[in-house]
């Protein structure tokens, strides 16, 4: 069996001292080595930002990309080689701004891969700039009079277009976040988890205000309810719901037709296609016209 051993590595975290997202870290160990994983079985994928540092910090395959840019990586890796446990690592700002079109398409491909979003509320790696959920009238290093736009509710928004899998964890509740990994993990289709991942540096509100206010769902909730799942994404002020808001029943991943038709073995060590097949078919293109 793994051991979380396996996936240290000796590259010097870049984080602050204290920051939530080692707790992130460990978590992610702790999930693999549950799920029975080796570092050559997982691939992280990540764009920009303090969370897509992760992947450095792991001793695995990963994709470090441009800002936004994690989904078409991961898409990619996860067709080319359904073996491996591809997984987006990003942060509120790449996943929901610069890579927001991204994963609202990737939501609808529907790929075998498990998104991990750091929520931190702001920009951290520029400064802590305002990102898309920072609150309405928060003031930041540029919005000096304060947020004036609505904050995204990416949670609500996945349920509705659909994900098969949404949750939300807290970077405080490592344990408790570890299992919500796993249940990712082991979901076909997309999955995906909003983590709670309060700046310590640049956040206007302390860890110990998301630590009051954290409650997990209790075993009478029913995450296959549509309606009650959007209207716990949208607690936050007295309390904050975490555990799995959303679950259904797991519908065809990207990719799954043409693995019928071949296997599935990653890409390069399919049978060659037969040169003569494409002359033939480019041909009958030609033809057409």
């Amino acid at each position: 069996m793994p051991k979380e051993n396996e996936f240290e590595n000796d590259v010097a975290s870049q984080w602050c001292a204290g920051c939530p997202n080692f707790k992130i870290l460990e978590a992610l160990k702790s999930a693999l080595v549950e799920l029975k994983k080796s570092p050559h079985q997982v691939c992280l994928v990540s764009g920009i930002g303090q969370a897509a540092k992760l992947p450095h910090y792991l001793h695995c395959n990963f994709f470090n990309g441009l800002h936004g840019r994690a989904f078409p990586a991961a898409i990619g890796i996860n067709a080319a080689n359904p073996q491996l446990t591809t997984m987006v690592v990003t942060g509120d700002g790449d996943c929901y701004g610069e890579g927001g079109n991204h994963f609202l398409h990737a939501l609808r491909r529907n790929p075998d891969i498990t998104v991990v979003v750091h929520n931190n509320e702001i920009y951290a790696l520029t400064k802590g700039q305002a990102s898309p959920t920072t609150p309405v009238g928060e003031k930041r290093s540029i919005q000096e009079k304060g947020v004036q736009i609505t904050p995204l509710n990416m949670p609500a928004i996945a349920i509705i277009h659909g994900c098969g899998f949404v949750a939300r964890g807290f970077a405080g509740e490592p344990e408790h976040l570890k299992d919500l990994l796993v249940a990712a993990v082991r979901h076909r289709g997309l999955s995906y988890i909003d983590v709670i991942q309060p700046c310590i540096t640049w956040g206007t509100r302390p860890f110990s205000w998301y630590k009051e206010r954290i409650c997990r769902l209790d075993d009478a909730y029913d995450p296959a309810d549509q309606e009650q799942a959007l209207k716990k994404t949208m607690e936050w002020s007295e309390k904050i719901p975490i555990g799995v808001l959303y679950k259904t029943a797991e519908r065809e991943v990207f990719g799954h037709r043409f693995r019928d038709v071949v296997d599935q073995r990653p890409l390069p060590e399919l049978d060659p296609i037969d040169a003569e097949e494409i002359k033939s078919l480019l041909q009958g293109y030609r033809s057409a016209e």
